[in-house]
């Protein structure tokens, strides 16, 4: 099948990498338009995936895209994934019945009251009171989009999927014959707007809460050093939050975006290790380092267009994504097996 060639392993033509994708509700759809990119261009070999949340969709979606058509099929297969998300938003949104609330959708701007209204009344009131049937509308998408049980059998990258133990609090990777529907809905469970999602007895949250997405899993298992981490959660954001939704939406920015900073200040400190000749590069991988991110386009949101699935709005984020990993493509490919394109110590620590 053209999903096990080398182009995916790696060759000599191209250049194996790990992804790391954050995150972040529908702004995953930024994530989505530079795996497209990436997928485009064809000069990155993927050899496996991390991923959290949103982004887990993204790598489930990517997955089984690889799997049935290759580089081309990846692309068809989030496109139409998120084609379905908006659709699927569209069905179950009220505001369909009122069109005079409708607002205006751009990148960047959200004028309709239901988003704001949402993220006010999910403070107040738990899924377990709002949705006591446990209606989940992406659990339908996903199956519609994903067969899980081929994935299972042949899945052509490494991959897995971060979720949060809600009693233990640590963190659970999905991986190989653990990979279905309900691994991608704990891996995206925000404990808000979801019941949680319950797997042999045991109950999962968002796994941004301990690993935004955790990366240890593509050091110890994917043969690259080489690890793209695309970006959801600004890791900059500028002034002091001052209104009650902007101080709760930093502190989950920052919160999501820790067990990321631990991850690198450990990464960092074995490179030094390596560097100054104080460890066997036998002994532990160097790895290298790369990041896709906008903070200045995801600051510009606001807070509550994490729940927006207007296709529109989609596709700008999609298209914002297209660009940042064009423009990552141009200035650092050449560094890809050769040195980190981020300062680690400068942006992480």
């Amino acid at each position: 099948m053209t999903t096990k060639n080398t182009r995916l392993r790696g060759d000599d033509e191209h250049k194996p990498v790990a992804l790391a994708l954050q995150g972040g509700g529908m702004h995953g759809a930024f994530t989505w338009g530079v795996l497209d990119r990436l997928l485009e261009d064809g000069r990155l070999a993927i050899e496996g995936v991390s991923a959290t949340s949103a982004g887990s969709m993204n790598a489930a979606v990517l997955a089984y895209g690889l799997l049935k058509g290759g580089e081309d099929g990846a692309r068809q297969a989030l496109h139409d994934f998120w084609h379905a998300v908006a659709q699927s938003a569209e069905r179950y949104n009220p505001l369909r019945w009122v069109p005079w609330l409708k607002g205006t959708h751009s990148f960047g701007f959200d004028h309709s009251p239901l988003y704001a209204f949402a993220d006010m009344a999910l403070r107040i009131f738990s899924p377990y009171q709002f949705n006591p049937n446990n209606l989940n509308p992406l659990r339908e998408v996903l199956d519609s989009q994903v067969d899980f049980t081929a994935l299972r059998k042949q899945c052509p990258i490494h991959l897995y999927l971060c979720a949060t133990n809600v009693e233990t609090g640590k963190i659970r990777l999905f991986t190989g014959e653990d990979i279905c529907a309900d691994a991608v809905l704990a891996s995206a469970c925000v404990p808000t707007l979801f019941q949680a999602i319950t797997i042999d007895g045991e109950h999962y949250w968002d796994g941004g809460y301990m690993g935004n997405p955790a990366i240890y899993p593509l050091i110890y298992h994917c043969k690259t050093r080489d690890v793209v981490i695309v970006h959801i959660n600004p890791l900059v954001r500028r002034g002091v939050p001052v209104m009650a939704a902007d101080i709760l939406n930093r502190v989950s920015e920052i919160s999501f975006n820790s067990s990321l900073m631990r991850e690198m200040r450990a990464i960092a400190f074995v490179t030094d290790l390596i560097q100054q000749g104080k460890v066997d590069r036998d002994e532990m991988k160097e790895m290298l380092i790369h990041s896709i991110r906008s903070d200045e386009a995801m600051c510009a949101l606001s807070v509550s267009s994490k729940y927006n699935a207007d296709w529109d709005f989609l596709c700008g984020l999609r298209d914002n994504g297209r660009r940042e990993a064009d423009a990552w493509l141009m200035h650092h490919y050449q560094n890809i097996g050769q040195r980190s394109s981020i300062d680690i110590r400068e942006e992480f620590l």
